[in-house]
């Protein structure tokens, strides 16, 4: 078994050959490594996995626009400062002086969503493998210290731009949706499911939101797992006497999963439940898959 092979079949990896070799190759050179791509597609999945099939300890940090650099870096107890002054028994480290001790990969999620502020505490630790701590002097970087980052694409809500000169710090690696297959194949063992035209279904309403003129953003893979799940459990007593979830019971679980995770544009007047009629129609009523039916047109050959 090839060690792709193994970290999938361990972690529950469907697919992602390609994403996974560039990972192990790029934190077995060493290197530090951003991952991007839209929510839902698995970036802390892979890079979680990478650093468990290599035996690396990690120290994870969720990055939001509170976030501060003490809280990266490590602070003081102010009791203990006025009691012993400043020093180590004061100083309580933070993960990114706990991960260059001790030799550990910082695993940051979303690092776009980190103020620019603290985003620059790791250009020394990146570029030098090295900190100055205020009262507590330099901080070099043990044999083994990584980063691994992810990152959403900067048109979602509160996220920002990385500096050029952060980026120029890390290798990067884009993850991207998946095809309808592999999400099928996802949908099916997160769920259980054994109903492959449901599974089929949920997958291509979830596709479709990514596709269709109304939405600005679609969902990912997680709309069709809840779809699903939900669709299951509203229909387990219909189900008792008809051979398949109905249609409005499917609606009523499409409803519930893919609200809270699409936006539809600005520009077009309309609720979601219209748009979710028009998926329905397009996929149950017409039975369409909207990778084909959707795709943008091909840009025509110039003369």
């Amino acid at each position: 078994m090839t060690p792709i092979e193994q970290i999938q079949q361990q972690h529950g990896i469907v697919g992602r050959e390609r994403e996974l070799a560039t990972a192990l190759a790029v934190l077995g050179a060493g290197r530090h490594l951003l991952l991007e791509g839209p929510v839902g597609v698995g970036k802390t999945t892979v890079a979680l996995a990478v650093c468990g099939h290599l035996g690396r300890d990690t120290v994870r940090v969720d990055g939001d626009d509170r976030y501060s650099e003490s809280k990266l870096t490590g602070w003081f107890d102010p009791p203990l400062v006025l009691k012993q002054g400043y020093g180590e028994d004061a100083f309580f480290a933070g993960p990114l002086v706990e991960a260059m001790r001790d030799g550990k990969v910082l695993f940051i999620n979303e690092l776009n969503r980190m103020p620019e502020s603290v985003q620059n505490v790791l250009l020394p630790a990146l570029d030098e493998r090295l900190l100055q701590v205020p009262h507590i002097g330099e901080v070099h970087a043990a044999d083994g210290f990584q980063v691994v980052a992810t990152q959403n694409p900067v048109e979602y809500v509160a996220t920002g731009h990385l500096s050029e000169a952060l980026r120029d710090r890390f290798e990067h690696l884009a993850l991207d949706y998946q095809d309808a297959a592999e999400e099928a194949s996802i949908v099916a063992v997160e769920t259980g499911s054994d109903d492959a035209e449901l599974v089929q279904t949920a997958v291509r309403l979830t596709r479709a939101t990514r596709l269709h003129p109304r939405f600005r953003k679609g969902a990912s893979v997680r709309g069709a797992i809840a779809t699903v799940a939900i669709a299951e459990r509203l229909g387990a007593e219909e189900r008792a006497d008809v051979a398949a979830v109905s249609r409005e019971t499917l609606r009523r679980a499409a409803e519930a999963a893919l609200t809270t995770r699409v936006d539809l544009r600005d520009d077009i007047d309309a609720d979601f439940g219209v748009a979710l009629d028009e998926l329905m129609e397009l996929v149950v009523e017409r039975g369409e898959d909207p990778d084909v039916a959707l795709a943008p047109p091909e840009t025509a050959p110039k003369a």
